[in-house]
């Protein structure tokens, strides 16, 4: 199928709950529409990226990124062996993180796009598509070269405030999942 394929399909299927979200899902719609290219990092126009926001518990998985000089959830730009989006996010995370035993919810918490100088070297934007993934209990990430720092915090201390409407959704589905016993079908 291909990422591309996987992302018209994933973001066509979604019903997020908020509007802003909404407006944002049909612009990604339209990108993808737009660009056969728009999950490929060689798009300067702007590329499809795929994030992860690793849980434990009430915990949550942040990487210092070096360029950016902020606490980042895990994610990166999709790759030509990626087959679908949450694959992309699930791969980032695991290579971010060193965690074996990462598991993925499918379905996507959170959109947003951002400028960024990316390793094309020019200004570009990600068009982000960030999933909740959740850490066996008590996992020891262990920092790649890509992270400037990574630890776990609670999520009430979460230093970045930015992050906490993408945060607070991920665990949001997470607590509904488990309060229903859906979460081992899910993920």
């Amino acid at each position: 199928m291909g990422v591309h394929a996987d992302a018209l399909t994933v973001l066509g299927d979604w019903a997020p709950g908020d509007p802003n979200q909404e407006s944002l899902r049909q612009a990604y719609l339209g990108f993808l529409a737009a660009r056969e290219d728009s999950c490929d990092r060689s798009c300067a126009a702007g590329h499809i990226t795929a994030s992860a926001v690793v849980l434990d518990g009430d915990k949550v998985l942040l990487t210092l990124h070096p360029r950016v000089g902020k606490w980042l959830q895990l994610g990166g730009h999709c790759e030509p062996s990626d087959e679908t989006l949450a694959g992309a996010a699930l791969r980032e995370a695991t290579e971010e993180s060193g965690i074996d035993g990462l598991t993925i919810d499918p379905v996507p918490v959170h959109l947003e796009v951002h400028p960024i100088t990316c390793s094309l070297g020019v200004p570009t934007r990600h068009f982000d598509v960030r999933f909740a993934v959740h850490a066996p209990a008590g996992a020891q990430p262990v920092r790649s070269d890509e992270s400037d720092d990574l630890r776990w915090w609670d999520v009430s201390e979460v230093p970045n405030d930015e992050l906490l409407p993408m945060i607070n959704l991920a665990t949001s589905r997470g607590s509904h999942a488990a309060r229903n016993g859906d979460r081992a079908g899910a993920w």
